[in-house]
């Protein structure tokens, strides 16, 4: 459950006037020392409090923090009593799914500011440093079986879009399968992972995995990345974006995923393919062979019903459609 801190900074960033602490400690069922504690608690935060004789507090500054009371100023305190948000975690997947072992609910979210052991599909690291990045996963407890789960995937590519549109007014773009990018660089992974029952073949719960390159400055990718990774930040001026805001407006996507799963299939699949830029692209597609990748070039030609991307292969001419599998997509990552 949120903290009186918590609470406090929630009911500071939603009000436009002065609280008086009179009207603080009645709302938060708390003493006027407990209220005056927060304040400075918030205030070694760096949070920015005006104090004034006769009117009480009023925020005037605040910085780019990942905390429970930013976060729950967008959203409701019923909504925030199935998030959990840590300081560090080894990741959040892993957390989220010890969760999801001991029952709990659909929509549990749990939110970092660090990973100090960020998954990446097939089985590669994440970098998720402190102070820049949002972390988060999202556990689903989805009523079908593995013929259609990897959809989850597209759609969740589809909610984190919506969600830096509804936050930030920014458009983002979907590299097959589930890569976000700004100027053709990448700002975003996804990562789901599934659990199931062995005698019926359903899934009793789905992770997903989310992390985003939100406030990193150039000097904070290896070298390595530096032509393949960027950040909101670095796309739009190296402006500082609250993360917290970013965080409640992608957990009300989500949760808007989660209740329409699989219902409004066509819904995503048309976002999807409004937002996906391999189509129309020449790519070359890696398939293992004796365990080496070997890559097939040709071109992209669209996103099938199923999310598949069907392509025809300058080898063979043909159209095969591909369900899963590595994609680059020539005038990026370094693809000529």
């Amino acid at each position: 459950m949120p903290t009186v801190k918590d609470r406090f900074l929630s009911m500071l960033i939603n009000s436009t006037d002065y609280i008086s602490g009179e009207t603080a400690s009645k709302n938060l069922g708390v003493s006027r020392a407990a209220v005056n504690s927060a304040v400075m608690s918030l205030r070694k935060d760096g949070y920015g409090i005006d104090s004034s004789t006769n009117r009480g507090y009023m925020l005037t500054s605040r910085p780019d923090r990942l905390d429970a009371g930013s976060i729950g100023a967008f959203l409701s305190d019923d909504r925030m009593s199935d998030v959990t948000v840590l300081p560090v975690v080894d990741s959040t997947n892993t957390y989220c799914k010890d969760l999801a072992g001991k029952g709990a609910p659909q929509g549990t979210v749990v939110i970092s500011d660090c990973q100090t052991g960020g998954k990446g599909r097939r089985g590669r690291s994440f970098i998720s440093p402190s102070g820049v990045g949002l972390y988060l996963s999202y556990l689903m407890r989805p009523e079908s079986g593995i013929e259609k789960i990897s959809e989850i995937t597209c759609w969740t590519a589809v909610a984190v879009c919506e969600a830096i549109k509804d936050c930030y007014g920014l458009d983002s773009q979907i590299k097959w399968v589930n890569d976000l990018l700004m100027n053709k660089k990448k700002i975003c992974g996804i990562l789901t992972e599934a659990s199931f029952e062995a005698e019926s073949g359903t899934i009793n719960s789905l992770i997903i995995g989310i992390g985003i390159n939100v406030n990193e400055k150039r000097a904070d990718f290896p070298d390595e990345l530096e032509q393949i990774a960027t950040s909101v930040s670095i796309e739009n001026g190296e402006k500082t974006f609250m993360r917290s805001e970013l965080a409640a407006a992608l957990i009300k996507r989500l949760d808007r995923l989660a209740s329409g799963w699989p219902d409004r299939h066509e819904e995503y699949l048309g976002s999807y393919r409004r937002h996906c830029i391999t189509t129309g692209n020449r790519i070359a597609a890696f398939t293992t062979v004796a365990g080496e990748s070997e890559p097939r070039t040709g071109e992209a030609l669209s996103i099938a019903d199923d999310f598949s991307l069907e392509v025809r292969f300058d080898d063979s001419g043909s159209v095969t459609c591909l369900k899963s599998g590595e994609v680059s997509v020539r005038g990026l990552y370094g693809y000529t």
